[in-house]
């Protein structure tokens, strides 16, 4: 399983990106291993995202903005949907992961 972040790496908004390094810092300060993927770079990459967000998670107008994650080719959720997962503490059913990853100590 692979977690999928889709991002935009050239964008004008402040909270696009303030969001996208939430994400981002969090998964990487919780050693969640996942793939960064840069939608105004890869069109193929922007176009699959479009088309496999659910119809009741589009916006009225315009398209969905970054970051929207997924977990292979399933839909997690948006930065909303992330947010509020990280509040309640359930992260890692949002992203569909069974387990915390481990930190083995060294202790025998």
């Amino acid at each position: 399983m692979v977690i999928k972040v889709y991002i935009a790496s050239s964008t004008g908004s402040v909270a696009v990106k303030k969001h996208q390094q939430a994400v981002v810092g969090f998964l990487e300060a919780n050693r969640i291993s996942f793939q960064e993927i840069d939608i105004t770079m890869l069109e193929e990459q922007r176009l699959w995202m479009y088309r496999n967000i659910p119809r009741d998670k589009q916006p009225e107008k315009g398209n969905p903005l970054p970051p929207q994650i997924f977990n292979e080719d399933r839909y997690c959720g948006d930065y909303e949907d992330f947010f509020e997962s990280k509040e309640n503490n359930t992260v890692f059913a949002f992203l569909g992961l069974t387990a915390q990853p481990s930190v083995k100590d060294s202790e025998s």
